[in-house]
């Protein structure tokens, strides 16, 4: 299939899959006259991976964590699971730190509402 239908029944953007092929997460065949194909089964890997993309992976990650799916085995899963647990920490310490800066700025609006208050009682 062309890009146009893959991007149709993927539900993605042709420039979506020209990244993901950009990035080694996708193959396709050139025609002679330069056009891409995809199998079928590229349907199901821009699935796999969109649903990457959404648990917040990037691309070097979800290509690093390739081989699991291409190679399954035991080793490839331990490493993906590694892999993958390593990014859920990063994404832990990323979130505490996103909640810290959203107590500062609560912090600054309670000063900002205080002081609103003086301005009002002088």
């Amino acid at each position: 299939m062309r890009i146009g239908e893959l991007s149709a029944r993927a539900g993605v953007s042709v420039r979506a899959l020209r990244y993901y092929e950009e990035q080694g997460l996708l193959t396709s065949t050139r025609s002679t006259s330069g056009q891409r194909h995809y199998t079928e089964s590229a349907v199901e890997r821009v699935g796999f991976l969109q649903r990457m993309y959404a648990a917040g992976l990037s691309s070097r990650t979800i290509a690093e964590l390739l081989p699991c799916v291409e190679s399954p085995s035991e080793e490839t899963s331990d490493a993906a699971l590694v892999r993958m647990a390593e990014e859920r920490e990063r994404l832990s310490a990323h979130i505490a730190d996103l909640i810290r800066t959203r107590d500062s700025l609560d912090a600054l609006m309670a000063v900002n509402r205080a002081h609103r208050e003086t301005l009002r009682t002088a």
